[in-house]
């Protein structure tokens, strides 16, 4: 038996904030909590919401204070607010960071029982539904909005929690292509690079099916098609089908999860605060490399999806090279970093961080067994 989750409503296109008001009166909410974080308001991003709240006269109390890796303190400082605002529903406007930060905050304002939030790492048996959420999404990449996931870093142990819960899920999605327009060309590549792990990763995972493979397979020949344009030539109508692919990559990895690109990231942004998206784009065309071993068919069905003749007559070898090379073309044709060594990673700690990434929840999705050691060599090959 199969499940799916997804989000009861969203909107897409550019300027669809603009049914903020219509859908906040019509739920009968009185006053929101925006979590945002203060680049997003010092680039006059977060004004094109709250023009519409204050013309509305909706009221809204703001916490601005969202780290690019949010932490369990973030998160509580956050919940403070929400409760000194006696707000009664939660706008997140911002990146994965935004709101994942937003997403755990409504989920211990219905669950006071969790608010040490380590119990919520892993799947979650929460007994109640989140405060009710709209999500705002700035960056094309995360697909936060739509999925029962979100990461937090616990910063004692320096790991990142990956909190699975359908409890979490946004009752509203606006994605807002305008929103996503003014993003620095390194955030929307990293972000845009984010989509593609996710859709590379879920089309290739043990859990996936029938429709999963649907909407990944969608989203990586719209993110192949679209994320250079989107990242060098500002091109709207790109961004906007950046917007659209991340969303449905999203829809299809958040039900049948992730694989070892991702328990390898997670532990570069616990330990460095290495962006995301940046340490997932540095490391997908080594794991894809390796996980090729195993599912070179997959492979062949990607490449004939991206348009390449006789994909099928290909050997093992050749697609997993010819998949390979075509993500590092993509990355570096947006201006991603190849090697790790060129973030603030140390490599004395490559032995610590595969163990952390052997007990990630992402681990066990992967199509291919891994070793402590395995994971040790890959880091090394990313290097």
């Amino acid at each position: 038996m199969e499940k799916f989750v997804l989000n009861e409503t969203a909107y897409f296109g550019f300027g669809s904030r603009s049914v903020l008001k219509d859908e906040i009166n019509s739920r009968n909410y009185k006053k929101a909590l925006l979590v945002t974080d203060a680049s997003l308001i010092e680039a006059g991003v977060v004004n094109k919401v709250t023009e519409i709240l204050d013309e509305a006269k909706i009221k809204y109390r703001l916490f601005s204070k969202v780290k690019p890796n949010p932490t369990i303190k973030n998160v509580l400082d956050g919940l403070k607010v929400l409760k000194t605002s006696k707000a009664d529903f939660i706008i997140a406007v911002g990146g994965g960071s935004c709101i994942d930060t937003a997403k755990a905050i409504s989920i211990i304002a219905t669950n006071p029982d969790r608010e040490d939030l380590v119990s919520l790492e892993g799947t979650s048996n929460t007994k109640n539904k989140g405060l009710p959420m709209i999500a705002l999404p700035t960056t094309a990449g995360t697909a936060a909005e739509v999925t029962i996931n979100y990461v937090i870093t616990d910063e004692k142990r320096l790991v990142k929690m990956v909190c699975v819960d359908p409890n979490d899920i946004p009752v509203l999605s606006i994605v807002d292509c305008e929103l996503m327009s003014s993003m620095p060309k390194g955030l929307a590549a990293s972000t845009g690079m984010d989509a593609l792990t996710h859709a590379l990763e879920g089309y290739i995972t043990k859990a996936h099916n029938e429709m999963s493979d649907m909407f990944h397979l969608k989203a990586i020949k719209m993110i192949f098609d679209n994320l250079a344009k989107a990242v060098n030539q500002k091109d709207i109508v790109a961004i906007e089908k950046m917007a659209m692919a991340q969303y449905i990559a999203g829809m299809g990895f958040s039900n049948v999860g992730l694989g070892i690109v991702h328990s390898m990231a997670h532990q570069l942004g616990a330990m460095y605060d290495t962006p995301h998206g940046l340490a997932n784009a540095i490391l997908l065309p080594t794991v894809m490399e390796f996980n090729g071993a195993v599912c070179s068919d997959r492979f062949r069905d990607i490449l004939k999806v991206l348009g390449v003749k006789k994909a099928d007559k290909l050997n093992d070898k050749k697609a997993v090279a010819m998949l390979v090379a075509k993500i590092k073309e993509l990355s570096i044709s947006v201006g991603i970093t190849t090697s790790i060594k060129d973030t603030k990673a140390k490599f004395e700690d490559l032995e610590i961080l595969a163990q952390k990434a052997m007990e990630d929840p992402c681990t066990p999705g992967n199509p291919r067994p891994v070793t402590k050691e395995q994971l040790v060599q890959l880091y090394k090959l990313a290097w």
